[in-house]
């Protein structure tokens, strides 16, 4: 491996460090709150740093496979950082080009992601029904955000579960990537998968606790005992 290549790999492996890092600081403080959102930029642009350099190792050893990973991963991020700026849709705060862009980009990579994986699955390769698995998940995810491009959700904390299950989404597949490189104990499918199997559950759970946290405290019944 040439000398900038090797540079770009351990700025790759850096950005993926401190993303696996500051993520808990984002997840573990208080909502909203100064240390939240510094931890969530931290991690945004660590993971625009993992992506920027997985795409230029990509193109250095041409290997589609970490291309297309890399969009997947990366725009899980950025869709969870953008939907900030879309809390007001009643106000004007609708998707911009640059939101339409990133979806149709990751809806196409996540195609070719799955017909990578079954290509590859017919020949035997057990291994390949990982990029079927993230690829399917890419166009579930880019799919309900162009739903809401074109139908901004009108529920008052709507954004809040759009930033949080993306965000956490993102952290998985971070999580995968550390997996991959260092738990070679584990079986490579296994290495592969376990973040995704924990993780997707986490958040569905994580975002039903918030639902009847927010969904009991706006409620009639609280609402009038507090008058």
């Amino acid at each position: 491996m040439g000398t900038i290549a090797s540079v770009v790999l351990g700025l790759h492996i850096v950005a993926g460090y401190i993303a696996l890092v500051v993520a808990p600081g984002a997840m573990l403080t208080q909502k909203g709150g100064l240390w939240h959102r510094r931890s969530g930029k931290f991690y945004f642009w660590a993971m625009a740093g993992v992506a920027l350099t997985a795409v230029l190792l990509s193109l250095y050893r041409p290997n589609l496979f970490l291309l297309l990973l890399a969009v997947f991963s990366f725009y899980q991020a950025f869709s969870g950082y953008r939907v900030l700026s879309r809390k007001l849709p009643h106000q004007g705060q609708r998707a911009t080009p640059l939101d339409w862009s990133a979806a149709a980009l990751t809806l196409a990579g996540s195609a070719a992601l799955v017909v990578y994986g079954l290509v590859g699955w017919r020949s035997g390769s057990t291994l390949l029904i990982v990029p079927v698995i993230f690829g399917a998940l890419g166009i579930v995810l880019a799919g309900q955000d162009v739903q809401s491009f074109l139908r901004p959700p009108t529920a008052k904390h709507a954004w809040w579960f759009g930033h949080m299950g993306k965000m956490l989404g993102a952290y998985i597949a971070t999580v995968s990537a550390f997996s991959v490189v260092n738990f070679a104990f584990l079986p490579p499918l296994i290495r592969w998968l376990w973040p995704t199997a924990i993780g997707v559950p986490g958040i569905f759970i994580w975002i039903s606790y918030y639902r009847r946290k927010f969904n009991h405290t706006h409620s009639p019944l609280r609402a009038q005992a507090a008058t």
